[in-house]
């Protein structure tokens, strides 16, 4: 594959205060990657680094192998071939829905311009709301008008800034979806900046934990949940708890819920001296590793409850006075301050230094 943008050793401030702390980081053509982190972060300003908006203090951005961003050159917003998507729509609400569209194509023919109008605006679904005016639409809508207008240019890159945060949950999770669809089917490389972890599982190929103004982990989904490079990925993405463990040896973990054998990942794999036996170190136990079982002589206290559907997440209290967190099946209802029997059943065990 061919990277189309490259982030290396990138530093941004206001004054004395750092917000990007030498950021690095590549991005194929036609992936969809996402920068994922806790407000004040730092996704925000380097979205806006990348668009031409802010000047770096050190360090480079490239697109397609061109150099658009360093100490002292930035290349001018309108010559970078990015579009962007904002968190607010930013339409004019005195144009059409067409008239947005077609907004930045103003070099192109009259008849060029009409038909790459058409032609984005069914592929986003809004066909017959070429006429009408932002306000007569949803927010859903506009977002989508929003998205069209973006990738009418043609631009290499796209930048959407927390897209979707200003629509309901629901509305949120399939415009997120549909997004993806027609990004993937235009072949559109594209960066998403988001808090919210479901959106930039959905939508993203590849995903950089922000804290700090550096990026903790750029990695799948899959890697950032399973595999986490340090403990506050670990903290950030999923739910869970670190529960103290003693190793017994080599790939054999002690916990209060019982032993562990399997797949026990991260810092006992690279560092013999954490994992050596009688080491002490913390487990992360996440809520689909502990299962409800009526024969398990473990026993925990149902502290809290919250109904999800199909399941439950409990909040339960160990016989140690430490709480854990369970997705059990929600035909198993109990009622807070009732004891159950658990057992761990965990795939994936990661493990970090006590």
């Amino acid at each position: 594959m061919d990277t189309l943008l490259k982030l290396h050793q990138v530093r941004h401030a206001y004054g004395k205060q750092t917000t990007i702390n030498y950021l690095s980081f590549d991005l194929e053509k036609g992936e969809i990657g996402c920068l994922l982190g806790p407000s004040g972060c730092g996704k925000t300003t380097v979205l806006r680094c990348i668009a031409g908006f802010e000047p770096l203090t050190a360090g480079e951005i490239l697109l397609n192998g061109i150099m658009v961003s360093c100490a002292n050159f930035s290349l001018p917003p309108e010559q970078r071939r990015v579009g962007m998507v904002f968190q607010d729509y930013a339409l004019f609400p005195h144009l059409t829905i067409a008239e947005n569209v077609g907004f930045g194509l103003h070099r192109k023919s009259t008849v060029e311009r009409t038909q790459r109008v058409s032609d984005l605006l069914q592929t986003v679904g809004l066909t017959e709301a070429a006429n009408k005016y932002p306000h007569e639409l949803s927010g859903g809508q506009q977002q989508r008008v929003a998205l069209a207008r973006a990738l009418a240019p043609n631009p290499d890159l796209l930048l959407m800034d927390e897209p979707f945060s200003n629509l309901d949950i629901s509305l949120r999770e399939r415009l997120s979806l549909e997004v993806r669809d027609i990004l993937k089917n235009q072949h559109i490389t594209a960066i998403l900046v988001t808090h919210d972890q479901d959106e930039a599982f959905s939508v993203a190929d590849v995903i950089g934990v922000m804290h700090q103004g550096k990026i903790m982990q750029w990695d799948t989904a899959y890697n950032l949940y399973h595999r986490p490079a340090n403990r506050f990925v670990a903290n950030f993405i999923g739910q869970g708890v670190f529960l103290p463990g003693k190793v017994l040896a080599p790939g054999k973990i002690e916990t209060e819920l019982g032993i562990l054998t399997e797949h026990i990942y991260h810092q006992c794999e690279s560092d013999n001296e954490i994992c050596h036996i009688g080491s002490e170190v913390d487990v992360l136990i996440r809520p689909d590793d502990i299962v409800y079982s009526n024969e398990s002589t473990s026993q925990a206290v149902v502290m809290h409850k919250a109904f999800r559907g199909a399941e439950i997440l409990y909040t339960l209290k160990l016989p140690t006075g430490r709480t854990a967190l369970s997705l059990i099946s929600s035909h198993h209802n109990h009622a807070i301050g009732e004891k159950i029997g658990i057992k761990l059943e965990a795939d994936h065990v990661v493990v970090f230094k006590r």
